[in-house]
């Protein structure tokens, strides 16, 4: 089995009131230095056999219609191995 991991992301020019909360959090914490903080979605899908093209043309067809708005939210798609490390596809 190979996973294809989808992460989703509010486009730039969209507010992202959870990342600013979480910006507004970390001083408090004691964390300095971040100066911005957006929060995100991330997919793990699971697959049968090889990663090939078809597959990953399959996986960015979810992604368009299922796990993201892409009105307001762009996505990547990558291909990782067991440890988490990213595979080239």
């Amino acid at each position: 089995m190979a996973r294809v991991v989808v992460d989703v992301m509010p486009k730039p020019e969209i507010l992202d009131p959870q990342g600013k909360a979480v910006l507004g959090a970390l001083p408090r914490l004691g964390f300095a230095g971040v100066t911005d903080v957006r929060q995100g979605k991330r997919f793990e899908l699971e697959v049968d056999g090889e990663v090939t093209d078809e597959v990953l043309a399959r996986v960015h067809e979810m992604a368009e219609t299922l796990l993201s708005n892409p009105v307001i939210e762009n996505f990547a798609v990558r291909v990782e191995d067991s440890s988490g490390a990213e595979v080239l596809a």
